[in-house]
This record gives structure tokens, C-alpha cells and sequence, in this order.
């Protein structure tokens, strides 16, 4: 009998534990950005709107269009922090030839753009070896250097260019469809694809990738492109927002895409990360940074506010290692 009881203990804990385990990672997150909602909804009236959650995810999806990649390129241990100055020189770049060359022109030198700075910073990354942070950051000086060259300084305006950022085939903005469209993708790939599959394997453990016979250089050139590629496409879609090239239109999106990013559970040691915790990640800054809007909180608290979540963030990536190290 005293055995009985002794298994039947051991096993109803082990159905805890079972419990406990299918928990999902997302949960946490949907509970945060339940109580935001909760909490803007109560102090104010506008909050809870269909039209004020178009902006919301209107505005988060320039962000999420340049996240999607920028996911992959964090699960595999590298990062883009020229994201931002990448969508500044795109939105210029955009406006400069739409305005003397048309439409088609346009988007056409905005991705070659993106796929030459992609082959660019893969290129220096994966064959000179030089670390993907320094690289990458001093594109960010250089790039926002060159947006300001191309307008002298100025912000560009551009005619007959506003439906990329503004049309709504559905009744749902285009940004968000096609950030939709980009989500669903970029979570095939990573669930379902060996591309997917490699990109885990390099976070992991770049030795046993390349051991197992995984072309670590390609893959990472690869997301380079794709990195580039998607802020270009954002810089466009901002561009036709605002209806002209701003210099400054991608002043701090490094810093959204990484808050989103690792918000959403992606290591930045590289092997863990999912585009579903991306998108949640990305939703609570967006929320966060419309509640405070509709509070009327000055600009500079926002920064704050987007600082710290990125503090916030990285603290609890670093607190996740630990634990884990512990346990194993």
C-alpha cells in the first residue's frame, strides 16, 4: 500500500511537471501585452478603437517587415544594426528617382540597394571575418551619412507614391498585409525548411553546423541579403507613408527590431528565437509606444521607456541562460 501511494505520487508529479512543461513559451507575453491593452484601455478612450489599432499595427509592421530576417539572423549569433540607416538611404533613394524616373524605377534601385548592402555586409562578415556588430554599426554611420548626402540634408518630397503605405485592398493597410505575408514565410522557413533547420544548428554550435557539413559562410551571407533587402523594403513603405525621404525617418528602428526581437524570446547568443515570439515582442512595443502617445507622455519619456524595455529584454535573456546552465 505504502508503495502504491509512493507511485501514485511520483507519477501524479510527473503529470505536473508534464503540465507545467506544455505551458508555451508565448504565454507570458500574451499575458503582458493583455494587461498593456487592459491598462491603455482605462486611461484612455481612444485606445480601444478599430481605427487606432490599424495605426498600431500599421506602424508596427514598417518595424516587423525589417524583424522577420532580422530574427533569423539573431537565432544563428549575428545582428544588423544598420537596419535603420538602411531604410533612411532606401526612403531618399526612393524619392530622388521616383521623382525623375517613375515608380517602377523606383522600388527597382531600392532593392538592388538592399541586395548590394547585403552582399556587402555579408561579404565582410563571412569572408574578411570581421565581427557582423562592427561591421554592421559602422554602416549605420556611413549609410546615415549618405541619406543625408543624397538630400543635402533635406527631406525629398515625392508625388503619386503614397499607396505602398497608405492603400487598403481588404480594408486592412498594405504594410500590414504584406508583414503578414512576411511572418508567415519567414515561420515555414524556420519550422519546415533545412534553411530553417541550419540557421538553429550555427546559433547552436557554429562547430558541430560546420562538422555536420552545413555551409555556416553561405547561410550567413544569405541572411545578410535578407536582412538588408526587408529594410530597404521598409524604408520604402515609410517613405510612402510620410510621402517624402526623411534622413531621419529610421532613427532608432535598430533598437525597435532588437527590443522586439529579443522581447520575444530570441537569444542573442544565437539558437533560440521563433517568429511567432517576434511578432508578440513587436506588438508590445507597438502598444507600449501608442498607449504612451494617447497619454500625451513628451517624446523623450518614450525613448526612456523603449531603452529600458531593451534593458529589460536582454536582462532576462541573460537570466534565462543562467537558469539554464544551472539545471543542465
Amino acid at each position: 500500500m505504502v508503495k502504491l501511494k509512493s507511485g501514485s505520487t511520483a507519477q501524479g508529479g510527473e503529470d505536473g511537471a508534464k503540465k507545467r512543461r506544455k505551458i508555451p513559451d508565448s504565454a507570458p507575453l500574451v499575458g503582458v501585452l493583455l494587461f498593456m491593452m487592459v491598462l491603455f484601455s482605462i486611461t484612455s478612450e481612444y485606445f480601444f478603437q478599430i481605427d487606432n489599432f490599424k495605426n498600431v499595427l500599421a506602424n508596427a509592421a514598417v518595424t516587423g517587415i525589417v524583424c522577420i530576417p532580422s530574427t533569423f539572423l539573431i537565432i544563428s549569433g549575428q545582428i544588423d544594426l544598420s537596419v535603420g540607416s538602411a531604410a533612411a538611404v532606401s526612403g531618399m533613394l526612393l524619392a530622388q528617382v521616383v521623382n525623375h524616373h517613375g515608380v517602377v524605377l523606383g522600388l527597382l534601385s531600392v532593392l538592388i540597394f538592399g541586395l548590394i548592402l547585403g552582399c556587402f555586409n555579408g561579404f565582410i562578415v563571412t569572408v574578411i571575418g570581421v565581427n557582423a556588430l562592427i561591421t554592421t554599426l559602422g554602416g549605420l554611420g556611413f549609410l546615415y551619412g549618405v541619406a543625408l548626402l543624397i538630400g543635402n540634408g533635406q527631406t525629398l518630397g515625392m508625388k503619386n507614391f503614397d499607396w505602398l503605405g497608405t492603400a487598403q485592398p481588404i480594408d486592412i493597410p498594405l504594410p500590414i498585409l504584406i508583414f503578414t505575408v512576411l511572418a508567415i514565410i519567414g515561420s515555414i522557413t524556420l519550422r519546415f525548411t533545412k534553411f530553417g533547420r541550419s540557421i538553429y544548428a550555427i546559433g547552436s554550435n557554429p562547430n558541430a553546423a560546420r562538422v555536420v557539413g552545413i555551409r555556416s559562410n553561405r547561410v550567413m551571407f544569405m541572411t545578410f541579403i535578407l536582412s538588408s533587402v526587408a529594410a530597404a523594403l521598409a524604408g520604402a513603405v515609410l517613405a510612402s507613408q510620410l510621402s517624402s525621404g526623411d534622413p531621419n525617418s529610421g532613427l532608432g528602428l535598430e533598437l525597435q527590431v532588437v527590443t522586439a526581437i529579443v522581447l520575444g524570446g530570441a537569444s542573442l547568443a544565437g539558437g533560440r528565437g521563433t517568429i511567432l515570439g517576434t511578432v508578440l515582442g513587436l506588438l508590445i512595443v507597438g502598444v507600449l509606444n501608442n498607449g504612451l502617445i494617447l497619454m500625451d507622455v513628451p517624446t523623450f519619456w518614450q525613448r526612456i521607456a523603449q531603452g529600458l524595455m531593451l534593458i529589460v529584454a536582454v536582462s532576462f535573456d541573460s537570466i534565462r541562460a543562467k537558469l539554464n546552465n544551472t539545471r543542465s
